[in-house]
């Protein structure tokens, strides 16, 4: 019965990674790039133990542990910082893989109507399915022997060859994690949209959860599958066990999705859809009233999202408050700014990390316009009386819009909670202009995707990684004293640090120049091109 079932998995697998080949070695180049470029940065900055034991200071605060995790501060070795400092972060992009990966050839290709003719040559039911989980597991052994081997050749002194291999398989095993939650929720939703958007909530609900336990009651972390990384404790304590407690939770994950597979029909998912009216409204039949109706599920998830993380990081206000109250080496460090606390000066890193957060969904609202576009969904509308232009002008306006909803809503979030704990309260009006600084830097995000829509569409992906290489640079280059320029290369580094700094208007006109010609170009470029047919 397993047999045919699976009949011709193999040859599925060598297909998908044929459909890969250039996604995944960039995947795995660039996470082999980012970790192994830390430790070395890590080793030239703090060569000696009191370097590091001040370190280790600085990451005890509360807001340090909510972002990264707990990590074994007592011997804080290279390779200790190394895994607090990087591994939670790394493990959260690995399970991103996992979730844009699978679900592209899971509910994706079944809602293209791929599945279906392949299930009309001699393949098994459940053929497709596995054969992604079994490109995405052997993604994830190559992800942990590349980035243990990786590390083990460094020859840092406290970087063992025990540890570079845990610490590798620590994202592997974070990897399968949400390749197997992917897999059961293709087969609950009927939309490749549904599937990512439901897996990529349950992983930034794994992290805002482990922020909370980790800073009140560490024990409750383990109930997170997310923070099993972290309980590794690779080049410290080199817990193994944590890692088979990923595998056979995947595994479990794996059984379930086969088992939900098996008792659906194509093209269906078990989470009912919503009847549709019988008429469309005045509204739906423009084209801003079309991408707003196919994206105003996902605005809305990101839009709680952004408002719980805003708030996760709120709440931890109060307690770095008590955290600097006696702690003389943070009122030397961050003296020098006049009129602001010790809490203040830790603002601007926590906006900076939740406004590159926020520039997420503005670039999926762009980018879902090439989505549609390569589904032959655009030519049916500007078959009406709907030009180029128009089409390309409602995704972009959606796309404006969400952004600014996104920023207020972290900043909203980040108050509310803030304002509730700290003894000072919190300023509303401080917070929105430290996170509005930062809307023109998002609008250029949106400027280069729409750029990048009109003249180069199958390129489009680029902008994901210089969204990414912004999140690195902006969030490690302090630590690491990366060159100033590397941060000059993102319009997120001309962004003044407010409160700390007064608002600089000059750079985020300039920006917002920029922006604007970007998207005019764009829109030019779209309305002059060919539409894929």
């Amino acid at each position: 019965m397993l047999a045919k079932y699976s009949t011709g998995t193999i040859e599925l697998v060598k297909f998908m990674f044929r459909l890969d080949r250039v996604k995944i070695p960039l995947w795995l180049t660039g996470f082999t790039f980012f970790t192994l470029i830390v430790p070395l940065a890590f080793l030239g900055l703090y060569d000696s133990e009191r370097d590091r034991a001040a370190m280790a200071q600085t990451m005890e605060n509360p807001a340090m542990i909510a972002m990264v995790g707990p990590g074994e501060l007592d011997n804080y070795t290279i390779g200790a910082m190394t895994t607090h400092q990087m591994l939670l972060m790394t493990a959260v992009v690995a399970g991103l893989m996992s979730i844009l990966l699978l679900a592209r050839h899971t509910r994706g290709d079944e809602e293209d109507g791929r599945i279906e003719l392949i299930r009309s040559l001699p393949t098994g039911r459940l053929s497709y399915l596995n054969a992604g989980i079994l490109m995405l597991t052997i993604t994830s052994i190559l992800l942990s022997i590349v980035i243990g081997a990786g590390l083990s050749v460094l020859m840092i002194e406290s970087m063992d060859v025990n540890g570079s291999m845990l610490y590798g398989a620590s994202l592997g095993g974070t990897a399968l994690i949400f390749a197997g939650i992917t897999a059961v929720f293709a087969q609950l939703t009927s939309t490749s949209r549904g599937t990512v958007g439901l897996s990529v909530g349950v992983l930034v609900a794994m992290y805002l959860i482990r922020a909370v336990t980790d800073i009140s009651e560490a024990a409750w972390s383990w109930v997170v599958p997310l923070a099993w990384s972290t309980k590794t404790e690779a080049y410290s304590s080199n817990n193994w066990w944590p890692v088979l407690l990923m595998i056979v939770f995947s595994l479990l994950l794996f059984i379930l999705a086969n088992y939900l597979q098996s008792i659906r029909d194509m093209d269906r998912g078990f989470l009912p859809d919503r009847a549709g009216r019988r008429h469309a409204s005045p509204f739906l039949r423009s084209p801003l009233g079309a991408a707003w109706r196919l994206q105003r599920m996902t605005v809305l998830y990101w839009a709680i999202g952004m408002f719980v993380i805003g708030a996760a990081y709120g709440s931890v206000m109060g307690d770095m408050e008590a955290f600097f109250a006696g702690n003389e080496m943070f009122e030397q460090m961050l003296s020098g700014s006049d009129g602001m606390t010790l809490t203040d000066q830790f603002i601007p890193m926590l906006v900076i990390v939740m406004s590159i957060l926020a520039a997420v969904p503005p670039v999926m609202a762009m980018n879902k316009l090439r989505s549609e576009e390569k589904k032959d969904r655009i030519e049916p509308i500007l078959a009406h009386a709907v030009s180029q232009y128009r089409l390309f002008g409602g995704y972009l306006l959606l796309a404006v819009v969400n952004a600014a909803l996104m920023v207020f809503m972290a900043m909203f979030g980040f108050w509310i909670a803030a304002d509730a704990v700290m003894e000072e309260g919190m300023s509303l009006t401080m917070m929105m202009e430290a996170g509005f600084s930062y809307f023109p830097a998002i609008l250029f995000f949106i400027g280069i995707n729409a750029l990048l829509t009109g003249f180069f569409p199958k390129r489009t992906s680029f902008v994901w990684f210089y969204l990414l290489y912004t999140f690195f640079v902006l969030y490690l280059g302090q630590l690491m004293d990366f060159p100033e320029w590397t941060g000059k290369l993102s319009p997120f580094g001309y962004v003044s640090q407010v409160p700390v700094e007064d608002a600089a208007m000059t750079p985020l006109l300039i920006t917002l120049i920029l922006a604007g010609i970007l998207m005019a170009a764009g829109a030019v470029a779209f309305r002059r091109r060919d539409i894929r047919t």
